[in-house]
């Protein structure tokens, strides 16, 4: 589903090299742990996975499907089945959560030559979708994230994962500022998609999250690239023992 090749990124601005040879492979019906320490790319790794123009890419090869997505923009990285869920959702003052939806679910059908959802059949699927996450329809008429409370945003996040149904899906920290009953929640919507068919990449710091997503394997990144891989006891390690005792290993 996902391999990454010697990858090498740096900012594009500034040419300060984030990802420094990275080699990963995720399989389909996979989820694959991400964790480091602060600084270690975890992020810049999932920005550049969904096509994030502030990176460029200067070495290796993204492939998805067997087939590279570098010279993808992002909308066609989403229309061909990218997701990210991002640490920190933007607000979208002006644009209704519900019509930001209808048109990110219609572009996405139209682009995979699908026929556009009517309105009927649009409620019924949000409603359905937003019940799994226990939100409010009522929050769905106020402009995207715009007031929303750290664990309603990521809500948002994972109710548009699962009416977008992507193939693989990025998730950047979604853990961050959620209690724990909103974790559980966002986990329950998370484990609602896995299937033999989609890949998930989760990215955290902590092992919290992976005891509601129980990943398959697990990957330390220190410096821009994987340093070590493992099963699910690898975050069991870390929370343990921490970080420096692998990252010193590698080094």
């Amino acid at each position: 589903m996902l391999e990454i090749k010697n990858l090498h990124a740096r900012v594009a601005e500034t040419g300060t090299e984030i990802i420094r040879g990275l080699d990963l492979t995720v399989k389909a019906g996979e989820v694959a742990a991400i964790m480091g320490p602060n600084g270690s790319g975890k992020s810049t790794l999932s920005y550049i996975l969904a096509g994030r123009p502030d990176y460029e890419v200067t070495e290796g090869d993204i492939l998805y499907d067997g087939q590279s997505i570098l010279e993808m923009d992002p909308a066609e990285r989403a229309a061909a089945g990218v997701f990210l869920a991002f640490q920190y959702p933007m607000e979208i003052p002006g644009v209704a959560t519900m019509e930001f939806l209808k048109v990110a679910i219609n572009s996405q059908r139209r682009a995979r030559g699908d026929a556009e959802l009517k309105i009927p059949d649009l409620l019924k699927k949000v409603k359905e979708a937003a019940g799994t996450l226990e939100m409010d329809m009522a929050m769905l008429k106020r402009p995207l994230n715009v007031g929303f409370s750290g664990g309603e945003k990521k809500r948002a996040e994972i109710l548009q994962m699962m009416l977008l149904e992507p193939k693989l899906c990025v998730l950047d920290e979604t853990d961050s500022g959620l209690d724990i009953d909103a974790l559980k929640i966002v986990a329950d919507g998370v484990n609602a998609l896995r299937s033999p068919e989609r890949a998930m990449v989760v990215i955290t710091h902590y092992q919290r999250l992976l005891d509601y997503i129980v990943p398959d394997t697990v990957h330390v990144l220190s410096r821009g690239r994987v340093v070590k891989s493992g099963d699910k006891g690898l975050a069991l390690e870390l929370e343990k023992n921490g970080y420096a005792g692998i990252v010193g290993e590698a080094a």
